[in-house]
């Protein structure tokens, strides 16, 4: 089986360009946002992730690849954040966030407004911190 998201040579603000103005917005605030959190330039993964930062992952299976070690999605309906869970200290910090739902390792937010920024910060800087030993 092989990967299918991947980095792409598309620049972020072609892809950004493409969404509403709201969308569009939104996700040139936390391009920002992550970059000045991670120190990382933003990179396309797949037709709409926009990722910071690459990480090695092994399954128990044996399944390898790569990901994002921070990354987001301006999806027409809420906006995806990815690995926001993935360190111990996040369970704390997520309910000070603001109005969000939340999957297996993905926060989704309506809005941005809608949430507190400086705890965004945080919980982007915890999961950057969660993937340092397998950065490639």
């Amino acid at each position: 089986m092989s990967q299918k998201t991947l980095p792409t040579e598309v620049p972020v603000p072609a892809f950004l360009a493409t969404l509403d103005a709201r969308r569009s917005a939104e996700g040139a605030e936390l391009a920002e946002l992550f970059s000045s959190v991670t120190g990382a330039e933003p990179v396309m993964w797949g037709p709409s992730m926009i990722g910071f930062g690459t990480y090695e992952y092994r399954y128990a299976s044996g399944h390898t690849g790569v990901w994002p070690r921070a990354a987001f999605s301006p999806r027409k309906a809420r906006l995806s954040l990815y690995g926001l869970q993935s360190h111990p200290a996040a369970a704390e910090l997520l309910p000070r966030l603001g109005r969000f739902t939340a999957a297996v390792d993905c926060v989704y937010v309506t809005r941005l407004d809608a949430i507190d920024l400086d705890v965004l910060r945080e919980l982007v800087r915890l999961s950057w911190e969660t993937t340092a030993d397998r950065a490639v």
